[in-house]
């Protein structure tokens, strides 16, 4: 059987098709295609279209409706093909027998009707176009992309053209360096669209409202951070030494877990601040702005001076909302828990060198850093928080990983983390960089060490 219209149905590729002038002139992706349509009675379009006998001639393109109206409101049922002589006897009769009069009909295919893909494919020059930017980064109303050279010369059309296709993008961008900076931040410039850098995304039943030229965020790490937050316990207090604006301290707050939430990016401490009203757990996040080494060193005291709340009571369901109105009598909820002063994990979410920083848990709980606190009651031998420590590694082999891993955390702690420590890969960040969470518990001979 002919294929039908679908062989038609595409953009020449490479062949600068719709640029005019350094313009992006949208007309020149109008195609149209001859069809034929079975014109009939309004009340034999249904007919038509649930017939087994026309089932393999109906036209089949996406976003094409089957039936359009005529000129005299009869219905025009769309075929998939241009000529009577692609179809089938069977198919003629059943037209006949159903008195359809067939007539050719114009398909318009607009600017609108193609993907991104494909217009950004046709515009392109030959010699660079197997290579196109397919994806982008989406934060909130900004799509974020990161150019290749040999594409800026149509950074503007491509930004257009993505801003046209993403019905909830407002702006575009382009990233201008690589993350090298203290902050983790990088320079962008504006493609197409409205100049506004402030985005609120949702992730993990929490809203994040930031300014993206300012901090660091990844999208990508949204099944990430789900992971690491499953594996706290409600009644948890947990230590974010580098929060950023709060992927994990807010959601890690909303299960009912006390965090202590520290960044040293003044602009991440802004809006982690914001982030924690917004979200509305106030009162269970304590923000800091610090370096993150200073944190580590000071966190347990401050914990210890100045415990936390205790887990939040359960809201009351609409069942126990009835039975208030209508008097009847349930047991009491359970009175609040204690103060949370003891720490259960830190999380360290800066893959480029927080290994580096672990070197501030040495003797962090011992009398010289303590500061005559007795901390032993609280962190002994089997009751250490576990470290949640973010790297990279230029091994690929995952036991290769794990060896270049343990070393590096090891060399830093000044002692072995034992065979329990898990290692569990994030993500592929390039090509001979992959990125990894090492967990272990924080040794008690490192926590305890002369300082």
């Amino acid at each position: 059987m002919a294929e039908g219209i679908s062989k038609h149905l595409f953009l020449p590729k490479g062949t600068g098709l719709g640029l005019k002038n350094g313009q992006l002139d949208k007309d020149a992706f109008n195609k149209v295609i001859p069809v034929l349509a079975a014109k009939v009675a309004p009340e034999k379009a249904g007919v038509l279209l649930k017939s087994p006998v026309m089932k393999r001639s109906l036209i089949d393109v996406p976003r094409v409706k089957s039936v359009a109206r005529g000129l005299n409101d009869e219905r025009l049922v769309l075929l998939k093909y241009s000529k009577q002589a692609e179809l089938t006897p069977e198919v003629l009769e059943f037209l006949n027998a159903q008195s359809a009069q067939l007539v050719s009909h114009d398909v318009v295919f607009d600017y609108d009707y193609w993907s991104a893909d494909e217009i950004i494919h046709a515009i392109l020059p030959e010699e660079i176009e197997a290579g196109a930017p397919s994806g982008f980064a989406t934060v909130g109303h900004m799509a974020h992309l990161n150019l290749r050279p040999e594409y800026l010369p149509y950074k503007h059309i491509i930004g257009q053209v993505i801003l046209d296709k993403s019905p909830t993008c407002r702006t575009v961008v382009n990233k201008l360096d690589n993350i090298d900076n203290q902050f983790r931040v990088f320079r962008m410039e504006l493609l197409a669209g409205e100049p506004d850098f402030v985005v609120t995304q949702s992730e993990n039943n929490c809203h994040f409202t930031f300014d993206f030229r300012e901090v660091y965020w990844n999208s990508r790490l949204h099944t990430e951070h789900e992971r690491l937050i499953e594996k706290f316990e409600p009644s948890d207090v947990v230590a974010d030494v580098f929060a950023g604006v709060g992927p994990f301290a807010l959601p890690a707050a909303k299960k009912g877990c006390a965090v202590l939430a520290n960044d040293l990016n003044p602009s991440s401490y802004k809006y982690l601040k914001a982030n924690i009203s917004q979200n509305k757990v106030d009162s269970l996040v304590r923000p800091s702005c610090e370096d993150g080494r200073a944190f580590i060193r000071n966190v347990f005291n401050r914990a210890y001076d100045d415990p936390l709340p205790p887990v939040p009571l359960r809201k009351p369901r609409k069942a126990d909302l009835k039975d208030q109105r209508t008097g009847a009598r349930r047991p009491s909820p359970p009175p609040a828990g204690p103060s949370r002063n003891r720490i259960s994990h830190f999380a360290m979410n800066l893959p480029d060198t927080a290994i580096l920083f672990l070197d501030a848990f040495r003797g962090v709980l011992s009398p010289g850093n303590a500061g005559g606190r007795d901390l032993s009651g609280l962190y002994g031998e089997t009751s250490m928080p576990t470290v949640h420590c973010y790297c990279f590694t230029r091994e690929l082999e995952p036991a290769r990983a794990k060896v270049d891993i343990r070393q590096r955390v090891e060399e830093k702690l000044g002692h072995a983390v034992g065979e329990e420590a898990s290692f569990h890969w994030v993500r592929s960040v390039a090509p001979q960089k992959e990125m990894y969470c090492v967990s272990f518990a924080l040794p008690h001979a490192v926590a305890y060490a002369d300082s």
